[in-house]
């Protein structure tokens, strides 16, 4: 295993690259449900950096094993990650638009919660690409770096969201639907360029 400062600060720059459209997310999810308790923020932010560490790994061992099976599926990332962020998004905005109880929190079920790791994370494949000199133990430590990077802003995102969103109530939701759909957008137009 090679293991140098540059290995180190490499891992670490891809970690904080790869957590931003998580931290977003668990921003848009603390403004969205404000009395989230601290176990609950723990397993949100686990699971951004699970998804966060799983996708380069698994584009590594496409790069070592069915490259030219993944190299079809990779046009069609950006689309997923813009239909799902879309889609919950969407969803968030219309609860919001359409109002109700304006006490009633809006709370992150488990399969939206899986879903937006895999939609924030998708485009994480294409690390595997950029690793795929590394042997697999640093490869796997590479993304352990990711993941604990990823944790720690996700944490911190969902907690700048709570305190956001308890000033701002009602709206937040609102918020929270733009940020994913923005995320989307934004994952989708970059994969163009």
């Amino acid at each position: 295993m090679d293991i140098s400062a540059g290995f180190l600060l490499t891992s670490a720059g891809l970690g904080v690259g790869l957590a931003m459209d998580a931290f977003s997310v668990s921003l848009a999810n603390g403004l969205s449900e404000p009395s989230m308790r601290w176990r609950k923020m723990g397993a949100v932010a686990g699971v951004f950096a699970f998804f966060q560490a799983l996708m380069p790994v698994l584009g590594w061992l496409c790069v070592h094993t069915i490259l030219q099976y993944f190299g079809i599926f990779e046009k069609f990332i950006p689309y997923i990650a813009l239909a799902l962020l879309g889609f919950i998004g969407g969803k968030m905005i219309y609860e919001g638009v359409k109002g109700g109880d304006e006490t009633e929190v809006k709370r992150l079920t488990v399969l939206g919660l899986l879903v937006q790791g895999v939609a924030t994370s998708i485009d994480a494949l294409s690390v595997g690409f950029t690793i795929a000199g590394y042997n697999i133990w640093n490869a796997l430590l590479c993304a352990g770096i990711i993941s604990l990077i990823t944790f720690v802003i996700c944490f911190a995102g969902i907690i700048i969201g709570k305190n956001i969103g308890t000033k701002i109530g009602g709206k937040a939701t609102i918020i929270g639907g733009v940020i994913l759909v923005a995320i989307g957008l934004e994952i989708f137009i970059t994969s163009f360029f």
